[in-house]
């Protein structure tokens, strides 16, 4: 099977989740496509992929798409300026996916699966006491068209499943596929799961529905992050078994932390929003992406690793990035960021100040917050400066509470964090979250909320601790709780 024919006009994708605020990751590999499609006269469309119900977060699509506008990234076709290829939201494509699903099993190259949870569980625990990679075993696979028929009439519900190879009419032992910046890949079809492409809720898996829309769409090209090479194999079985011509794929080093880790929360803000309303300039949030990986020429403006998205367009080489991860240095990043910032007019450094921590929608929100504590205006710094700093790291003397020792209290707070990562940013749902927590810990109203303030504010008085939460963001309050905690360690771990 080939790949996409070069004469084909270019169509690339980003497909983010609704899960939650939108990841810089979104934005590095959304920046490639950019790039990718406006190097070449191309369209870079936006889908949104948001089958997965349990995860999906109304409010997320919204801030995608401001959160990428703010970057300067604009899209050709998506949900929200359309396009000849729509709907692009999976969630009102569902039908067009069930009648692909249906294609697979009329042609051999899927099945039923009628297993249970529980059966399935079981398997993976035999598989784990004997060392094995858990996989499913293939049992539906056997199933003679009457067991399927009896099963249907039972009303048991069932996944639809890929069926690797080897089969009844294909005995292909191996995948082969070629990464643009890697090269041919080859996996064994014995560490290629027959993976869900439908679910028994009637959703596809992300597999199912990205080859189904790639190839509808008309993407030629997938630019997306290394993760996904291993799933890159399942694909082509599904392009191959739809008959479909290949896209070229080209899968991109992930972003690292400084200990070569994959980004994650844990050690940097991953937010879009909290760097937004941190008060960093989108200008140098892309410039810092397009430094990751090597595809600038290190001598463009002097070797300054200063440049706007036109300069990227005009001179990033996709087969110059380097396939080890680039790191995402947050200490380069404030730098850059500073750099950008000393460049502004006094005019423009306080128009940037107005669109973020001094901007009327932020003050108009707290001042209600302090309004009844105060007695005079010069007070409002006194009871707000919290708000405006970006580090806020409380002693012992006050965030620890009497009767409990510091080991309880950090495990408390990491509790704690984990609570409100999950928790709509509400509240009517954090007070709840928050107490639960407390009882099922055995902490009191007064502990718990007292630990929270400071960590928050830094201080044991604060105007109201919830409704402040809720002004400053979940991703810069969710930020927060991570660097007291990061501290605590790094204070324990200096001891030893």
């Amino acid at each position: 099977m080939t790949s996409t024919s070069t004469e084909a006009p270019i169509r690339v994708r980003i497909a983010p989740s609704p899960t939650g605020d939108p990841h810089v990751g979104t934005a590095y590999i959304g920046l490639l496509n950019y790039i990718y499609a406006r190097q070449r006269d191309g369209k870079f469309v936006l889908r949104i992929e948001d089958t997965d119900r349990t995860r999906f977060v109304p409010t997320s699509e919204q801030m995608i798409f401001d959160s990428l506008r703010w970057l300067g990234l604009t899209w050709d076709e998506g949900p929200d300026v359309g396009g000849p290829h729509g709907p692009y939201r999976q969630s009102e494509r569902t039908e067009i996916y069930r009648e692909h699903a249906n294609i697979l099993l009329a042609n051999g190259t899927a099945y039923r699966c009628f297993c249970t949870a529980e059966e399935l569980e079981a398997v993976r625990k035999q598989q784990t006491a004997a060392k094995l990679p858990p996989r499913y075993p293939g049992t539906c696979r056997l199933l003679t068209p009457e067991q399927i028929a009896a099963n249907e009439a039972a009303n048991k519900p069932f996944v639809i499943r890929l069926a690797v190879p080897p089969r009844a009419n294909d005995s292909t032992a191996s995948t082969t596929f070629r990464d643009e910046l890697r090269g041919d890949i080859t996996f064994d079809h014995n560490n290629v799961d027959d993976q869900v492409l439908m679910k028994s809720d009637g959703f596809p898996t992300y597999h199912l529905a990205n080859v189904v829309d790639d190839h509808l769409m008309q993407i030629t090209d997938v630019i997306r992050a290394e993760e996904w090479i291993s799933s890159t194999p399942k694909h082509v079985l599904l392009y191959k078994a739809f008959g479909w011509q290949l896209p070229r794929f080209w899968h991109m080093p992930l972003l690292r932390n400084l200990d070569k880790s994959k980004i994650s929360k844990r050690k940097n803000p991953v937010s879009l929003i909290y760097y937004r309303d941190s008060g960093y300039l989108p200008e140098a949030i892309i410039n810092f992406l397009g430094l990751m990986g090597g595809g600038m020429p290190a001598d463009i403006n002097g070797g300054t690793e200063q440049f706007t998205l036109a300069e990227m367009v005009e001179h990033f080489v996709f087969t110059n990035i380097r396939l080890g991860g680039p790191v995402f240095d947050l200490t380069k990043l404030k730098w850059l960021n500073g750099e950008y910032l000393r460049k502004l007019t006094p005019d423009q450094f306080y128009a940037e100040l107005r669109k973020t921590v001094l901007s009327d929608a932020y003050l108009s929100h707290i001042a209600p917050l302090i309004q009844t504590r105060i007695e005079t205006l010069a007070q409002f710094g006194d009871l707000t400066s919290f708000f405006f700093r970006d580090d806020v790291l409380p002693s012992q003397e006050v965030f620890l509470p009497k009767k409990r020792t510091l080991e309880e209290t950090i495990a408390f707070a990491t509790d704690q964090l984990a609570v409100l990562e999950a928790t709509d940013w509400t509240h009517e749902a954090l007070e709840p979250a928050l107490k639960k927590l407390g009882e099922e810990k055995s902490w009191s109203v007064k502990e718990n909320f007292m630990l929270l303030r400071a960590i928050i504010t830094g201080s044991t008085m604060s105007p109201p601790l919830l409704e402040s939460m809720i002004v400053f963001g979940k991703a810069r309050s969710l930020d927060r709780v991570r660097r007291f905690l990061d501290a605590q360690k790094k204070q324990a771990t200096q001891k030893k």
